[in-house]
């Protein structure tokens, strides 16, 4: 008897700055003419219009939009003791930038950073909404960050992911229904199988936190897609989706499935392009879908962006969603053309 197919569907991850949002930042931190209350407060009518943007749009797990944060990896190095930040670097190959972690030391937190969003955000959302929180992956961190601790770059991974499996567990007991983590670098070209060896090891130990206290799971790989080699050694990792960039090279990513499955894992396809501003085909997606879907033997598929919306302005990011949402609507009422209905 056939398995029907589960679709869900999500946003990857953050959401860009609106202009309102853009420029009160920036009288507040370079020319101090702004409160920073008053910064907090236009930060947060942003928060909840991107989250009512992501309900109306159909979905029911949305993601918390971090429009407050400069880059992924900067409210965690500020958290912790033993970390500086530096200099500006471009975020993998993305007209975007982060500030440099400078670790001088083995990271030491002084404060959690999910609990205190997921608690806030929760009391706006309606109960039948989840909420899905984002993790940067160790090795990512640890890969772009500057190590001056003396100790190897698997100490510090290890280190940085003790404290992301502390976040991951309290963001669940607060109320995030899905915790993800991302690990860009891995589909990076430096990237090797002992880093993502070491990445399914230590992604494991995170989301199994999440896990224990109810959340669901995913590792996501945005960006690009890894070589085989590395992929390989992720399917490893305990989660309950492996997500996947399907739209900025399809071919590719469908022959990982193709020659390697999914694992057991659920898929999930990156097929809503979130690095231009053109809208996607309802045709295209659902091809690439059903080839995916087939060649992983998936039973469950969640549909989503390749990357963070944050690279776009925000009038097509919502539009985007709204997209993804239509995508996923569409495809779940024609049960999937993939082999599992």
């Amino acid at each position: 008897m056939a398995v029907a197919l589960v679709v869900e569907a999500e946003v990857l991850g953050g959401y860009p700055r609106s202009e309102r949002l853009r420029k009160t930042l920036r009288r507040l931190e370079e020319r101090a003419e702004e409160g920073f209350m008053d910064a907090l407060r236009v930060a947060w009518e942003d928060t909840v219009m991107i989250l009512g943007a992501q309900l109306g749009a159909g979905l029911r797990t949305v993601v918390d939009p971090v429009v407050d944060w400069h880059d992924p990896l900067r409210p965690f190095a500020e958290a912790w003791r033993g970390v500086a930040v530096d200099g500006l670097l471009r975020w993998f190959d993305n007209n975007f930038f982060y500030r440099i972690p400078v670790f001088t030391d083995m990271p030491d937190p002084k404060r959690l950073v999910l609990a205190p969003r997921v608690i806030q955000i929760r009391r706006v959302l309606p109960g039948f909404a989840g909420l899905k929180v984002v993790l940067p992956g160790p090795v990512t961190f640890a890969r772009l960050s500057r190590n001056n601790t003396g100790r190897s770059l698997e100490e510090l991974a290890e280190a940085i992911a003790e404290i992301l499996a502390r976040e991951a567990s309290k963001a669940a007991e607060a109320g995030a229904a899905v915790v993800q983590v991302d690990e860009p670098f891995l589909a990076d070209l430096d990237a090797g199988p002992d880093d993502a060896a070491l990445a399914a090891e230590l992604d494991s130990r995170i989301l199994s936190e999440a896990s224990s206290k109810g959340a669901a799971t995913r590792l996501a790989i945005p960006y690009n897609v890894p070589e085989p080699q590395v992929y390989e050694k992720l399917l490893d990792v305990r989660a309950d989706y492996i997500v996947l960039d399907m739209a900025d090279n399809p071919s590719k990513a469908l022959g990982l499935l193709e020659a390697k499955g999914i694992g057991g894992h659920g898929l999930g396809a990156g097929v809503v392009q979130a690095r231009d501003i053109y809208p996607d085909s309802y045709e295209k997606a659902r091809d690439v879908l059903d080839r995916a879907v087939k060649a992983a033997g998936a039973e469950k598929l969640l549909i989503t962006t390749s990357a963070w919306l944050d690279l776009i302005p925000l009038e097509y990011a919502l539009e985007k969603t709204r997209i993804l949402a239509g995508i996923a609507e569409r495809y779940r009422g024609e049960g999937g053309r993939g082999g599992s209905s």
